[in-house]
């Protein structure tokens, strides 16, 4: 898709509008007005944005894969969970002697399992550009390891979300042993800074919910113009006719793991960007239960639009943040009615349910 297809789908342009609206409104308003103004927002809520931006995002990713190649995708939390950790370990780097234990290299929680050194997968975290390399690299081997022997075995359907959500569960397992290196049960955390800047201060804090925000419209752009390229048009038949694609000589499973292995990069970043604005990440990240709810965002908003799980990642995720707070006993039962009664009654989520209002609307 163009910029002019992009002009010429409402629903997108609106979307890229709000995003760009909200991730430079709300920072400036933190930084240049007094706490007591009515326009100031708070560093919590400048902090809860950055967070739905990067669910947003993860959501994105989900879309991708699913509502455009028809792979449920169970395991989505893993890719975001490496990715935070990728992004944790060169937050650890830089807390150097100013840890608990004051060792220069170590970080603590090393000093307290004594461990006499660092392991060598933590070589190269030090630097920024390698981290960022690793946020999307480990992701995105994952994803082609796992996807070359699944899809080249024509493994799809159940069986597929079962094996992706078994990954997951196997990844926590490992992550939660102290032996593994990445802090077992409490993670990474105790960041101090990033790039040399206090990550306690307003200034970052808004400066991370913008990079959340253009780095969320830079993917939705960049998936909307990729979907509507050949090889984009050919997954998405995939979804509707796989063995009618195969029939035409299209080596299906080569589109498989290409729209697969993007989606879990897109997800890894988005666990980078959500790790420093949290200030913690842990194996229960990577938990089954993250990867379900991922698929509820999408469903709510609208599989097969990319904005509609944009759309459903924030607005359940806001509803979680006010059900929690005021009616905290019943809130999960709260989220499945929401999830029951759009599966239900809007199949389609909201976007379908938007679509089906602008038809009806056209055809008077």
């Amino acid at each position: 898709m163009t910029l002019q297809g992009l002009k010429n789908d409402k629903e997108s342009t609106v979307i890229v509008g709000l995003l760009a609206a909200v991730s430079l409104i709300i920072p400036i308003c933190n930084l240049l007005f007094p706490v007591d103004s009515m326009f100031h927002f708070s560093a919590y809520t400048v902090s809860l944005i950055g967070k739905y931006l990067t669910f947003a995002l993860l959501a994105l990713s989900l879309d991708l894969v699913w509502g455009y190649c028809g792979i449920l995708a169970l395991g989505q939390g893993a890719f975001f969970a490496l990715g935070g950790y990728a992004m944790g370990m060169y937050l650890m780097r830089q807390i150097g002697s100013r840890g608990v234990y004051g060792d220069p290299v170590l970080p603590d929680f090393m000093v307290f399992l004594n461990w006499k050194e660092l392991p060598w997968y933590w070589f190269g975290f030090d630097h920024f550009w390698f981290a960022m390399m690793m946020v999307v690299a480990v992701p995105g081997l994952l994803a082609y390891i796992f996807g070359w022997l699944a899809f080249r075995s024509r493994v799809t359907g159940v069986y597929l979300s079962i094996m992706t959500q078994a990954l997951t569960y196997a990844l926590m397992l490992a992550f939660f042993r102290n032996e593994m290196g990445f802090g077992g049960n409490n993670g990474l955390t105790d960041f101090k800074d990033i790039l040399g800047f206090n990550l306690q201060s307003e200034a970052v804090r808004a400066i991370l919910l913008m990079c959340s925000g253009g780095v969320l419209i830079a993917a939705f752009v960049g998936c909307r113009w990729l979907v509507n390229t050949k090889m984009g048009r050919v997954v998405t038949a995939l979804r509707d006719q796989e063995s009618r694609v195969r029939f035409l000589g299209y080596r299906v499973e080569m589109f498989k793991l290409w729209i697969f292995v993007c989606s879990a990069m897109l997800a890894g970043i988005a666990g980078a960007l959500y790790v420093p604005q949290v200030g913690i990440i842990n194996p229960s990240e990577f938990s089954p239960l993250n990867s379900l709810e991922i698929v509820m965002w999408v469903a709510v908003g609208g599989r097969g639009t990319l904005y509609g799980a944009i759309l459903g990642a924030i607005l359940v995720n806001f509803s979680k943040t006010v059900l929690t707070g005021l009616l905290p006993e019943i809130w999960l039962f709260t989220l499945g009615a929401m999830f029951i009664l759009v599966t239900v009654l809007m199949p389609d989520g909201l976007a379908g349910l938007w679509l089906r209002v602008r038809r009806t609307q056209s055809s008077k």
